[in-house]
């Protein structure tokens, strides 16, 4: 390969294998590497919470690609070998087996890792995190033999395993620090929604719960101790804390990082040969107006196909709204928009909420910044007009299910 003309993708997710069919699809016949840490080919991470983790979706549907896709596209995937620091001014970077490998373009696609539980006994055997294949793969084992299990983190990965546990048998206690679960996310008008939902399914929910220490018995998980003295019984324990971007060669090579990597609307660092796209990438939104590092499968999706092209030289900008979902029990949502550090000053229903059919809207100031639909389908592309707009809407006529969405899009 001729020394800086690959076009080099740092990490081979869903971000990764997107932004290398988009090079292809939009004419690039240069080389294109993507470089991953795990042996697996790319794949989605929704289902290993989800579908496959509750054995309702087959593992080869995970997969990004099938895997002859890469040879046909003349993409090198090289997995097992990690990007582990880079040289901006060289166009080189250097992988886990010491190699140096030299770029055109580089686009950083390395996603997060797991916060690990800073408490005695994290590292026992029962502990468990979620964020890869194998780690579902291992869930589902635990969840065939387990009967009590304790979750930490009443975020979606810890409430989507919770809803898989349940439906595997298991006793479940969710421990959370705030009063509510999802609390920061949805507030306590929508949150209080799925709390509900959690201990209908017969989970044990704690909220305002402070973890002290995980105990074991022969290097092996047999508890949780809380700070009041309390101690729940465990014979496995899923730690769900939060995620931390992967951005630490970024920020050793001198580019700008501020919870994750810093990029414009075109999804550019501050070095111009340099992008990021998912989970690593902070980007500046030009519709709403700030910059943000969005967690969520939509992204992962969406996002690296933009860088690609801007890598390309294309006139892009990034400026979907953040977009998610999740499935518990007989619950699926879809959530469109986002609610800023300033928060929201009204929610409004739309539908029936005892029954679970409703949309949600959060308001500030008569504008919709953000709207849930909860088993209610085929609604996204109003309410992301409704958001996008800007516009104040009536409330009334909001929360009214005989006007319908389309005509309150100013």
């Amino acid at each position: 390969m001729a020394q800086n003309t690959a076009f080099i993708i740092a990490g081979a997710g869903l971000a990764g294998a997107k932004a290398a069919e988009t090079l292809r699809a939009e004419g690039f016949e240069g080389p294109v590497v993507l470089l991953g840490d795990e042996r697996e080919r790319p794949y989605e991470r929704p289902p290993l919470s989800k579908g496959y983790l509750l054995g309702t979706s087959e593992k080869e549907k995970v997969y990004v690609h099938p895997p002859q896709w890469y040879a046909e596209h003349d993409v090198d995937l090289r997995t097992g070998n990690a990007v582990t620091a880079l040289d901006p001014a060289a166009h080189e970077v250097t992988l886990a087996d010491g190699s140096r490998l030299g770029y055109a373009k580089l686009l950083l696609t390395t996603g997060s890792t797991p916060r690990p539980l800073p408490v005695p006994g994290a590292d026992l055997d029962g502990v468990h995190t979620l964020r890869r294949l194998a780690d579902s793969d291992r869930l589902k084992e635990v969840f065939r033999s387990a009967s009590r299990v304790v979750v930490i983190g009443g975020g979606w990965i810890g409430l989507e395993t919770t809803a898989a546990a349940r439906a595997a048998g298991a006793e479940v206690t969710v421990l959370e620090s705030a009063p509510l679960p999802l609390l920061g996310v949805l507030g306590p008008e929508v949150a209080r929604i799925f709390a509900d939902l959690h201990t209908g399914h017969g989970v044990a929910l704690r909220c305002g719960t402070q973890v002290t220490e995980i105990t074991g018995t022969d290097g092996a998980v047999d508890g949780v101790r809380l700070a009041d003295g309390t101690r729940i019984a465990a014979d496995a324990v899923i730690v769900g804390i939060g995620i931390t971007p992967n951005s630490e060669p970024a920020a050793a090579a001198g580019l700008k990082v501020d919870n994750g990597v810093v990029v414009d609307e075109q999804l550019c660092s501050s070095h111009p040969d340099i992008y990021a796209a998912g989970d690593v990438a902070s980007a500046y939104h030009p519709l709403l107006g700030r910059h943000l590092r969005v967690e969520h499968w939509a992204n992962a999706l969406h996002q690296p196909q933009t860088a690609a092209r801007a890598m390309l030289g294309r006139e892009v900008r990034y400026d979907r709204l953040p977009y998610f979902f999740t499935d518990q029990y007989d619950l699926g949502m879809e959530y469109t928009g986002y609610v800023g550090p300033e928060g929201y000053d009204r929610v409004v229903f739309r539908g029936d909420r005892a029954a679970r059919e409703f949309i949600a809207f959060w308001l500030s100031g008569g504008r919709v910044l953000a709207g849930m639909n909860v088993n209610v389908w085929d609604v996204t592309e109003p309410i992301r007009a409704l958001v996008a707009s800007g516009q104040a809407v009536d409330p009334e006529r909001l929360a009214d299910t005989d006007v319908p969405l389309d005509a309150l899009v100013p």
